[in-house]
């Protein structure tokens, strides 16, 4: 790789670790935050209802926004909006005034998102892929722990947050310095499997490859959105986008205030697993990045999914303390892949003038999903009590796995 080149894979892992911090943060903060506003358990959802219209907004647009302003460009002014809104959120009077600037991050980290997997996806290979994703597990790891700390030190919540609002804004200044580093060279544009003889790959990624190549030769121009917004293709790999990430993350959202106001565990303790959870879910997709390519992707998503199952049931039935604790790791571990994954393998499911656009909607519906099953989530706890929150991913995660097979037979 180009010196040039690790500057830019290396930018791209430090923006993915700062991505996932916010999300790591609001778990733990939560329970401060509604009380400080004097707010009910799943008045959550207005706020990831907010963060995701925004979210959803600039990751749908990101191909043509990556086509005006650059992936450079795009990603210093998107790191430079979400660390505003994260300062400002420790500044906000009210609630609507929090919720608002949630509006401003979900801008800022949609367009991060999509902006670095579309280059990703377009310039490297599945094994960065998953190794990009494992940054976000970082970010996500340590942001319990950041606001687990300062809790500790200060009883509030604000100073998690401006903390990373400072990176961000820091981040913000290094994507501007570097934004002419962001434009590869044509003979950089291969992907390392693409370069693969056909015999070095699995029959379903063989088949994918050539599929792609063959349609690439037949569309010279890529699809405007209103195109792939038509192409069913596209329309299914966003369902499966919006359904993983409400698993993903409504996990490891709510597992924090099943623990401590739901089985009575120690803040510090609960703290402690809920960070567990995204460090083996970082953990699961190093992993995957040393051992993912021996597995077609349909082995890899639908073990891992199954395997997910298993994590949460454990979880859900509460054998006790050590039990869950193991429960959440192997939940963590086990969904680590699946997101990376399916997006590498969209281009086996859609065609290359249509790659672009799909991996924003992708990103798009993965906000949606993200905002909108935690919520409900939130909801059925409320209503049926916080043990409804395992038993509630559990059907998320069974439909996914539904999803996805019948996604391979179509």
């Amino acid at each position: 790789m180009k010196r040039s080149n690790a500057v830019v894979v290396a930018l791209a892992f430090i923006a993915f670790v700062s991505l996932g911090l916010p999300d790591g943060l609001l778990g733990v903060a939560w329970p401060g935050i509604r009380r400080d506003f004097g707010l009910p358990l799943d008045a959550l959802g207005v706020f990831l209802v907010a963060s995701t219209t925004g979210y959803m907004l600039s990751s749908f647009l990101s191909g043509a926004l990556i086509r005006t302003m650059g992936v450079g460009g795009l990603l210093a002014a998107s790191c430079a909006a979400t660390g505003t809104a994260l300062a400002m959120f420790t500044f906000a009077p009210v609630w609507p005034v929090f919720v608002a600037f949630g509006s401003l991050a979900g801008l800022g980290a949609g367009a991060i998102d999509a902006g670095l997997n579309n280059y990703i996806d377009r310039n490297h290979g599945r094994k960065l892929m998953q190794w990009l994703h494992a940054s976000f597990g970082v970010g996500i790891t340590l942001g319990p722990l950041i606001m687990t700390a300062g809790l500790g030190l200060t009883g509030a919540w604000e100073p998690g947050y401006r903390l990373v609002a400072g990176a961000q804004l820091s981040l913000a200044l290094a994507f501007l310095l570097t934004r002419r580093r962001w434009h590869p060279a044509p003979e950089d544009r291969v992907r390392p499997e693409d370069r693969a003889r056909p015999e070095d790959r699995g029959p379903e990624e063989n088949h994918g490859t050539q599929e792609s190549r063959r349609v690439s030769i037949a569309a010279d121009t890529e699809a405007t959105l209103v195109g792939s917004i038509r192409n069913p293709a596209s329309l299914l790999s966003m369902l499966l986008f919006f359904v993983y990430t409400g698993a993903e993350l409504g996990f490891g959202l709510w597992i924090y205030t099943l623990l401590t106001e739901g089985r009575g565990v120690a803040p510090a303790a609960a703290g402690l697993v809920a960070s567990g959870y995204w460090a083996s879910f970082t953990l699961g997709r190093v992993i995957a990045g040393f051992g993912g390519e021996r597995f077609s992707p349909l082995r890899l998503i639908a073990g891992s999914l199954l395997l997910a199952l298993g994590g949460v049931v454990v979880v859900a039935l509460d054998f006790g303390p050590v039990i869950t604790v193991v429960g959440v790791a192997v939940t963590g571990i086990a969904v680590a892949p699946v997101f990376p994954a399916l997006l590498s393998d969209t281009r086996n499911r859609v065609s290359e003038n249509h790659i672009s656009n799909t991996i924003g909607m992708q990103i798009a519906a993965a906000g949606l999903g993200a905002a909108a099953l935690p919520s409900l989530v939130g909801v059925a706890a409320r209503v049926l009590g916080l043990e409804a929150i395992p038993v509630s991913i559990v059907g998320v995660l069974a439909l996914l796995l539904l999803l996805f097979l019948l996604s391979h037979r179509r």
